[in-house]
């Protein structure tokens, strides 16, 4: 069997698993509590302030922390390990480096070697390859899974830990893997191309052009496409027509900083596309008037402004690449490439409509990527190889986020319930830097003072509502595990950094563009 075929049947075993999961979830979860509810948490904070006889409202958030992390220590465990794989993230590049190194003193020492392999292999260093697992920063947080799971076994047993794992919703990962897979499909890209290179033909179709219309158009284009989709798309572009001329580190970086930044707040004009808006939609009843007159608008100003200022702070860098490009570009023959015809282009697309629709059913889109990949094997003499590697691997950094994020509502959600109104967009717009946004969004949608049906002020309740998901999408693109199509971007346009995406410099770079959304949704009434 081949590669492809391993993986097909992984994914319908996955699949399978899920099934059982969704059909035996309401079941198990009358045996078990775990991980504790947040209404539990409230009623303990409550108990404990009739015994000391004060207000349940004037604990400090010290106290209601410490209360709750009393309440069971995996509560302390897992956001120590949570944090750990944020620590990991950014020594991610010092293992990859070292991985590097033995490599090479690996293949030194059995260069003068005269071994037989099977089918000729070369031989593998498995230190190497270890500390290469260790630097991808896709697997970082599903490797921090495995002493969460040892922890909660240990404190609760095999039951209730495997009852965790079963009780996660993995749909948002499963969708991402395969969104990711046909987003970057040749009928795709080349019709994503058509449509960009139109906007990119008012500027002649220069590297400046082409960089306008990717940062400003596709970002857009994920409020119908879905972010996971824009992100693949904007990043393989960016790749072709603009990575590939290699411009200077900083500007580079700019670059990442501002996609990531433009691509969490640009699929605010829907409210089925960014999975931060996602989470509280239907609960708070918002829908695509509401988006695009809260949301949609001023994230369209917002990017427009931000890619305009990274636009004048690096004109004279385009200039030097646009004539670099000059000098060095050679014609490519391209007269005997037959391009995808139109009606293959359109049943892509219709895959990819077909997925965004079924995108809460995981039985069904898989389903309809199964057929996609049928589809592709018969048309093969228009498609490139279909890639697995990186949306397998971003599935699998969405699934620890998953797991990991599940155990963290014990200290988000007081934190957040404390905040006031701009003290809420700041401290959401933090918080979604250590978290994944739509994390902050669902524990939000949780807490009483932001539901409209239990506040006592409604029009606060809508205000608060904004601002943490304001926040969260403005603070989407400060680091890779901050947004959940961030992972595709950088395991796409990872190889045009040396020694990998830097976390610090990503951060830095996304700061300028992620104050100007602040400043956007915040100060334009």
């Amino acid at each position: 069997m081949n590669k492809l075929q391993i993986t097909l049947i992984c994914i319908l075993f996955f699949t399978l698993g899920q099934s059982f999961v969704y059909a035996g979830g309401a079941t198990e979860k009358k045996a078990y509590a775990f991980p504790t509810e947040l209404s539990e948490y409230q009623d303990i904070e409550e108990s404990y302030a009739d015994t000391n006889a004060i207000d349940a409202k004037e604990l400090t958030l010290l106290e209601r922390l410490k209360l709750r992390a009393s309440v069971d220590p995996i509560n302390i465990i897992a956001t120590l390990l949570f944090f750990g794989a944020i620590l990991h993230t950014f020594a991610a590049g010092y293992f990859m480096k070292l991985s590097h190194k033995i490599e090479e003193s690996h293949k030194k020492e059995f260069s003068s070697h005269d071994h037989c392999y099977v089918d000729g292999k070369d031989p593998v260093s498995f230190k190497a390859k270890l500390f290469h697992f260790l630097g991808e920063i896709e697997a970082i947080f599903g490797i921090w899974v495995l002493p969460l799971i040892i922890s909660i076994t240990f404190f609760h047993g095999w039951d209730i830990a495997t009852y965790y794992i079963d009780s996660r919703n993995y749909t948002e990962p499963l969708f991402v893997v395969v969104i990711m897979a046909i987003a970057a499909s040749r009928p795709i890209i080349i019709f994503s191309e058509r449509a960009l290179s139109f906007f990119a033909q008012f500027g002649k179709g220069s590297i400046s052009a082409w960089w306008l219309s990717i940062l400003i158009i596709a970002p857009l284009l994920g409020s119908f496409i879905t972010e996971p989709a824009a992100m693949t798309i904007a990043a393989m572009l960016l790749g072709q027509q603009f990575y590939q001329h290699n411009p200077s580190n900083t500007f580079k970086y700019a670059t990442l900083g501002l996609l990531f930044v433009n691509i969490s707040v640009g699929g605010t004009l829907t409210h089925f596309a960014a999975p931060p808006v996602l989470m509280v939609a239907s609960k708070w009843g918002w829908d695509v008037p509401f988006m695009l007159s809260n949301f949609g608008w001023r994230a369209t100003l917002g990017i427009i402004i931000a890619t305009a200022l990274y636009f004048v702070l690096f004109k004279k860098e385009f200039k030097t690449l646009e004539e670099k490009s000059a000098i060095q570009s050679k014609p490519l023959d391209t007269s005997k490439v037959v391009s995808a015809p139109v009606w293959v282009i359109l049943i892509h697309l219709l895959f990819l409509v077909w997925t965004v629709f079924t995108l809460h059913h995981p039985a069904l889109f898989i389903g309809g990527f199964l057929t996609f990949i049928a589809f592709s094997i018969a048309t093969d003499h228009h498609q490139n190889a279909i890639s697995l590697k990186s949306p397998l691997l971003v599935g699998f950094f969405l699934a620890g986020l998953v797991t990991h994020g599940g155990l963290q509502g014990w200290w988000i959600e007081p934190v957040l319930s404390m905040l006031s109104e701009q003290m809420l967009f700041f401290g959401s717009t933090i918080l979604t830097a250590f978290n994944d946004n739509a994390a902050i969004t669902f524990l939000a949608s949780q807490v009483p003072a932001f539901d409209q049906n239990y506040a006592k002020d409604i029009d606060l309740a809508k205000s608060l509502q904004y601002a943490v998901v304001a926040g969260a999408v403005t603070g989407g693109g400060l680091t890779v595990i901050a947004n959940a199509p961030n992972p595709a971007g950088q395991s796409l346009l990872n190889r045009f950094f040396k020694g990998g995406i830097s976390p610090l410099y990503l951060f830095l770079a996304a700061l300028l563009p992620t104050m100007i959304m602040a400043v956007v949704f915040i100060l334009i009434p």
